[in-house]
């Protein structure tokens, strides 16, 4: 993209942002059979091809995740995990898959605190004491094994990613940018510097990047299957560099690691089925408890992007995000009420103190009682194929390049995603994040997430295919996409470009994109107690709808990071 396109496209998103005028970037991608959305044309095209070639969703969407490995580096992983859900038209079934990261066998509650109790500045997300278990080959591996379509082997789908990490990819402005911004972060470590800033000579818009020591470890994995990831040679790698690094991945930590199969959250909004991810993710189940506060309200009459709609959609995050503090953790190893948090009843709970006239103190609120009835670089990408299976996945090295590390010989980062668990129960991580004992460091436990990746049905048909990355802020993300959609009835492109909010109870603000607000909205919301502080952008999402008449599909790439692509056919 050149630079006048990009800033015709910030000029019309930022005036669009100012007025209210729900203007869409540009109109959404048109396909009769296929549609893959990412944040990467390379990765993109690559799904295609492989639903060309007779694959399915979920071959696609194996394909694209190693594609993202190599030219996607900062969020695309085989060094982190993810969670997929999937939807089978023929069966009219969901599944998820959580392939998250573990904490290796040595870890324990107290890792991360210094002499003195207190966190330790940088242990949890920077350098090798900072990374889990990595879960994507073998949960990319198990969706393969279990839902692929029979037609293409393993290797078929991992060939577009050995060959563009060996043949290289030109260098585009924004990775270019990427890389820059995270030069203080990967200067640290020989081999990241070596490999993506070019010795800090810096990789330059145009030149063509070349991964030859990653291209040889997606050959192995292609040929070998997630063994060599796992009990191979690329395990081998990973337990010797820990090891020469004081890292606490083993050998036998690889060996032992296991995707594993969950069940979806289902909830329903205003006719609509949603199916998305649950524990050891919160992203499903907190978008499924705004949803039931929210379904109370005129959200549609009340207008997109008014002061009244702003402050319900506050309100009902701050307590969403409470309750991920206090309940929410992984399943095995702590009881989750995952049936009382989603149940309509609950959500009635939290009615008596949403005022419309006031913003409620976060300082007031902790939770209700679930227990009494009974989620900053990632990535995500949507896949529907000609028959209509739907594939929602979101993968994540947690930070921004992870931890920093880059596997010796086996040319991948390697995730920061120890920094999900509470180091400190009741002190922020990362991302400002409070979070409770649900979720303490505990060998073999997963780390809880806010990703979320979406499925929404109607009448038992595929409508929506939807997610983001950011940190805290997808839950919200995808609960604005969804609205936009259903209260107030825009396209899927102006719903993915339509500027974003995010509460999450503490800090105990709105954030919001810039230029979100007119300054009538803004003062309204000030004068309800809302305290407002802005970014550029809030996630990225990169979503799918299907016309339920014609079956058309409508692809929308996320026009803030510059880089996304629609690829269909």
């Amino acid at each position: 993209m050149s630079l006048v396109q990009r800033a015709l496209i910030c000029t019309s998103l930022a005036s669009f942002l100012a007025t209210g005028l729900w203007a869409a970037s540009r109109p959404p991608v048109r396909a009769k059979a296929g549609m893959v959305v990412s944040t990467n044309p390379y990765a993109s095209d690559v799904g295609r091809e492989i639903l060309r070639k007779g694959g399915n969703a979920v071959d696609a969407a194996v394909a694209v995740g190693f594609a993202l490995a190599v030219v996607h580096p900062s969020a695309g992983n085989i060094g982190g995990g993810g969670f997929m859900v999937l939807h089978q038209a023929q069966a009219g079934k969901e599944y998820s898959i959580d392939f998250r990261e573990t904490a290796p066998a040595s870890a324990h509650r107290d890792m991360y605190l210094d002499e003195e109790g207190k966190v330790a500045p940088g242990r949890s997300t920077v350098g090798y004491l900072a990374s889990g278990v990595p879960g994507s080959v073998a949960g990319l591996h198990l969706a393969w094994q279990r839902f692929g379509s029979g037609k293409l082997s393993w290797k078929d789908l991992l060939e577009p990613s050995v060959r563009l990490a060996g043949d290289g990819v030109e260098v585009s402005y924004v990775f270019e940018n990427s890389l820059r911004r995270a030069s203080r972060l990967l200067s640290r470590f020989p081999e990241s510097k070596r490999i993506f800033l070019n010795n800090g000579d810096f990789w330059r818009e145009g030149q063509i990047f070349r991964q030859p020591e990653l291209a040889r470890s997606l050959k192995l994995i292609a040929e070998q299957g997630p063994k060599a990831f796992y009990e191979g040679e690329i395990a081998s790698l990973v337990a010797e560099d820990m090891r020469a690094n004081g890292g606490n991945i083993t050998l036998q930590d690889m060996k032992g690691y296991r995707p594993k199969m969950r069940e979806p959250v289902r909830g329903d909004y205003r006719g609509f089925e949603v199916v998305s991810m649950g524990p050891p993710s919160s992203g499903g189940v907190i978008l499924v408890e705004m949803l039931n506060m929210l379904e109370s309200y005129p959200v549609g009459g009340l207008g997109a992007g008014s002061s009244r709609t702003v402050h319900v959609m506050a309100e009902v995050m701050r307590r969403a995000f409470a309750d991920r503090a206090e309940f929410l953790g992984d399943p095995d190893f702590s009881t989750i009420p995952v049936a009382a948090l989603i149940s309509k009843e609950y959500s009635r709970e939290w009615k008596p103190g949403l005022r419309d006239t006031y913003a409620s103190p976060s300082s007031y609120i902790s939770h209700a009682d679930a227990l009494g009835f009974e989620p900053r670089d990632t990535t995500h990408y949507s896949v529907v194929d000609a028959d209509g299976n739907g594939v929602a996945v979101t993968t994540t090295i947690n930070g921004g390049y992870g931890s920093g590390v880059t596997v010796k010989g086996a040319g991948f980062l390697l995730n920061n995603e120890m920094d999900d668990f509470t180091s400190k129960p009741g002190t922020p991580n990362l991302y400002g994040l409070i979070q409770g004992e649900a979720n303490s460091v505990q060998a073999g436990k997963r780390p809880l997430s806010a990703m979320t990746p979406t499925l929404v049905k109607k009448d038992g048909k595929l409508h929506l295919v939807l997610g983001s990355p950011g940190g805290p802020t997808i839950i919200n993300t995808v609960l604005q996409v969804l609205i936009n959609v259903v209260d107030h009835g825009m396209d899927i492109q102006e719903a993915v470009d339509a500027p974003r909010i995010h509460h999450q109870w503490l800090p105990d603000r709105i954030a919001a994109e810039s230029g979100a607000f007119s300054m009538d909205v803004e003062h309204a919301l000030q004068k309800l107690g809302h305290r407002i502080s802005y970014r550029r952008t809030i996630g990225d999402a990169h979503c799918i709808m299907i016309d339920l008449e014609t079956r058309i599909r409508f692809g929308a790439p996320d026009p803030r990071r510059g880089e996304s692509k629609a690829s269909g056919y």
